[in-house]
């Protein structure tokens, strides 16, 4: 593995355009090797042409998110779940 990549807090500004709650606190359960953690823990490769987040355990390819004028292309099909915690209140942002 090589020091090329940042960790999946980079993702937090772009998710944040998509998402009311920070999807970089939520759990993410790897398609390929079942590893869990927080998508901050991620290995993401980017920008150009896209945001890559990579499992920290495996390297496998969890998401992709890549944006356009206008609109914004999430793959998370390399996630087999992913938990996020909601206020106490029951309302997002």
């Amino acid at each position: 593995m090589t020091a090329d990549h940042l960790d999946g807090n980079a993702l937090a500004g772009p998710l944040a355009e998509l998402f009311a709650v920070d999807v970089t606190a939520a759990t993410g359960r790897c398609a390929s090797c079942g590893l869990a953690g927080p998508i901050a823990a991620l290995h993401v490769y980017g920008p150009e042409p896209g945001l890559v987040g990579r499992c920290p355990g495996c390297e496998e390819v969890v998401l992709r998110l890549v944006r356009g004028p206008g609109s914004a292309w999430l793959d998370l099909r390399g996630a087999l779940s992913l938990r996020v915690t909601l206020p106490s209140d029951g309302k997002t942002r």
